[in-house]
């Protein structure tokens, strides 16, 4: 299906909306006014600012449920209180995990105890802070397991099947896999149900190490010793493992909930562990087993083998506690002067593995010279008409747990009020701007890329992402999995964004990602954090201030469009023979191209009288709500939005039109009642947003 109204209207409209002397959305008094608050954050926008919280924040390792953690979100809190903010602070009782004690040894003549914390090096003084830990995996099973190998490439899905089809039997073996590919925890959950009695993770030279080019200290790549971290998680839905669909309360809360016992949830049964390459060489270089397929072999110089063979033994250990801790999240408020009950929420975690210079302090870094720049605006006087709101998550890294707890804690004032959630975790990298986001926020993001100049050229953000593109326009990601936009997006249809300023961190959630690597390998003046912090001011105040809420419905059109052909390609034609949604996308993108035209010529009209704007507001924000169906989806009740789902598979993927893709995986399409139901719920989907957007044309006239 290819309708030739949304593709023209598309790029009849393209133009208007990447001016940079457009501002969609305002009037031509409030876009002037617009345009000199832009110009006033850019002026008081800091680098040494940016330099100083991400020091402060970045100083000790703060795993969640910890005393330093707590320091951090003191500091957080005494910040955005100094810039003048409303600050309120979140607490949840919550199942997290200790790092416990790991061991991994080799069964040799002299038994060889694998090497499983980074190594220290005087360039770096962080690498020797005393708080940091060994490495290892949340959520792991305890135990002591002692057996053979296997290596199973990635541990996907695909991986483990190609085992099967090679007649080799898991059951009771250790099972190997390299970091990549999927989500951590789906590698354990396979190889556990495979009947592997342990996992080892380790990371390859190939995906991050010796073969990409100088190692740590002298080059941003992973030395041998360097250990991803990392949650297990993999439950059939997000937050506290043991409140799920209810708010972890504090346990002293009179309202706090009857909890799950422990051995009910899902957690992963065998022992877990993450090696660095070097420890990772002595185990594949010892295997003698048959030859891995092709796009099986990692980096080392010799040939991997998928057996290790029955005299080559590894012995695993992990003793891993796990209770109940408190978590706290922090809000920082700019109270909106016109419409305070609306919304505008930026929002990162702030709990990490270690020191987490680049993830997540990047982004909080970044969060916190906004602030400090907003509430010197506030102030002098200044006040956004929709309420602004900076949100600091606790424990993201276990699995997401801070922010929904939160989500889940306001879910229904939250859907009711809230216009964009913009998240910034490790979101300042490098030089290269990037966004992925919910298809009606893309005119907006790019929009306000043109208004923002990227510090290393004189071109704008916009011109720098397209820079070597053959394409009009750039490439957006989905939102899967991964980040604390989950719970926003998935559960409370509320239109997101991850937008950083990015760059490779091969030591991601090890401890070399400290203030030494930032310094040295990402940025050592610290212009990149300034940038995204007057680009998310730019943003973030186009939608707190905008006489009509900037979304493109004409974009959700063309990109549902899309996603229909993208199941087709998958499924076969047949799939969307039984109903007429492609016909419905059609006339949405209709409805869609004629309010947009209506929206470009609003600065010229003015005439909306505010009633009607804030009505049209209020249909702009139930319209992008539509999606959310309140039983759930079948596969996972938790997620809510049939639009789109993180891959239930892999991980941090996302499926577009997650129920038709279920279908497919399931083999259920030839299920005529599964197939009539599914149709069904899309239909009414569509239908009411073409009546949406029908009295949105009306109001516009």
């Amino acid at each position: 299906m290819k309708n030739y109204t949304i593709v023209l209207a598309y790029f009849l409209l393209l133009t208007p909306f990447l001016s940079a002397q457009n501002i969609t959305g305002f009037s031509s008094e409030n876009a002037d006014a617009q345009r000199q608050l832009e110009s006033q954050i850019r002026n008081l926008i800091d680098p040494d600012a940016f330099k100083s919280h991400l020091y402060a924040l970045s100083s000790e390792p703060h795993i969640a449920g910890t005393p330093e953690s707590q320091r951090v979100i003191q500091y957080i809190g005494d910040a955005m209180q100094s810039a003048g903010l409303e600050v309120n602070f979140y607490d949840y009782d919550v199942l997290l995990a200790e790092p416990g004690m790991v061991e991994i040894t080799l069964e040799l003549d002299e038994p060889l105890l694998l090497q499983n914390r980074e190594k220290e090096y005087k360039q770096d003084p962080w690498s020797s802070h005393p708080a940091l830990t060994h490495g290892w995996n949340a959520y792991s099973g305890s135990g002591k397991v002692s057996s053979e190998v296997i290596y199973v490439n990635y541990g996907r899905l695909e991986d483990f099947q190609k085992i099967d089809s090679l007649g080799i039997n898991l059951e009771g073996k250790i099972v190997l896999a390299r970091y990549g590919g999927n989500f951590r925890g789906f590698k354990a959950k396979y190889a556990e149900e495979a009947g592997a009695i342990g996992l080892i993770i380790f990371t390859d030279p190939a995906n991050s190490g010796f073969k990409l080019g100088d190692i740590y200290p002298d080059g941003p790549f992973n030395d041998a010793s360097a250990i991803q971290r990392g949650s297990l998680l993999t439950l059939d839905y997000y937050g506290d493992p043991l409140t799920p669909f209810e708010v972890a309360l504090p346990l002293d809360h009179p309202d706090s909930p009857v909890r799950k016992k422990i051995e009910e949830v899902a957690l992963p049964k065998i022992p877990v562990a993450p090696i660095g390459y070097g420890a990772a060489y002595e185990i594949l270089s010892r295997m003698e087993g048959q030859n891995v397929p092709e796009d099986w072999q990692g980096g080392f110089d010799f040939q991997y083998s998928v057996q290790g063979g029955p005299d080559l033994l590894v012995t695993l250990e992990v003793q891993q506690e796990r209770e109940i801790k408190r978590i706290t999240n922090i809000t920082g408020t700019i109270k909106g002067r016109d419409f305070p009950d609306e919304w505008v929420i930026i929002g990162c975690h702030h709990d990490a593995w270690t020191f987490g210079a680049a993830d997540p302090n990047s982004g909080t870094a970044m969060m916190l010279s906004l602030s400090d720049v907003l509430g010197e605006l506030l102030e002098g006087g200044w006040q956004p008409k929709r309420s602004i709101v900076f949100a600091h998550w606790d424990a993201e890294e276990f699995g997401l747990i801070g922010s929904v707890e939160w989500v889940e804690h306001h879910l229904e004032e939250l859907m009711a009020k809230t216009v964009v959630y913009l998240n910034s975790d490790m979101s300042v990298t490098g030089p290269n701007f990037r966004a992925s986001g919910t298809p009606s926020l893309h005119s907006a993001i790019m929009e306000a890329a043109t208004a923002v100049i990227h510090p290393d050229t004189q071109l704008n953000l916009l011109e720098y992402w397209l820079r070597g593109s053959q394409s009009e326009e750039p490439s957006f990601g989905r939102l899967g999995s991964g980040s604390d936009f989950v719970p926003f997006v998935h559960r409370a249809g509320i239109p997101s964004a991850q937008i950083s300023m990015s760059g490779r961190v091969p030591v991601y959630h090890s401890a070399f990602d400290n203030l030494f690597f930032y310094e040295q390998f990402i940025d050592s003046h610290f212009v990149y954090g300034a940038t995204l912090a007057e680009y998310y001011g730019v943003l973030a105040t186009r939608f707190a201030n905008a006489d009509i809420i900037p979304y493109d419905p004409l974009r959700t059109a063309s990109v549902l469009e899309q996603k229909i052909e993208e199941v087709t390609e998958i499924a076969g034609k047949d799939i969307f023979e039984a109903t007429n949604l492609p016909e419905l996308v059609d006339l949405l993108g209709e409805q869609a191209g004629f309010y947009n035209s209506l929206l470009n010529i609003f600065p010229k009209n003015d005439g909306l009288r505010d009633e009607n704007l804030q009505q049209l507001n209020s249909i702009l924000i139930g319209k992008e709500r539509q999606f959310i169906v309140e039983e759930g989806l079948e596969f996972r009740p938790w997620l809510r939005n049939v639009f789109l789902s993180p891959d239930p598979l892999q991980g941090y993927a996302a499926w577009a039109l997650p129920a038709y893709r279920y279908a497919i995986e399931m083999n259920l399409l030839d299920d005529l009642y599964h197939m009539h139901k599914t149709h069904q719920t899309h239909t009414q989907i569509l239908m009411d947003l073409i009546i949406s957007l029908s009295e949105l044309n009306e109001l516009m006239r």
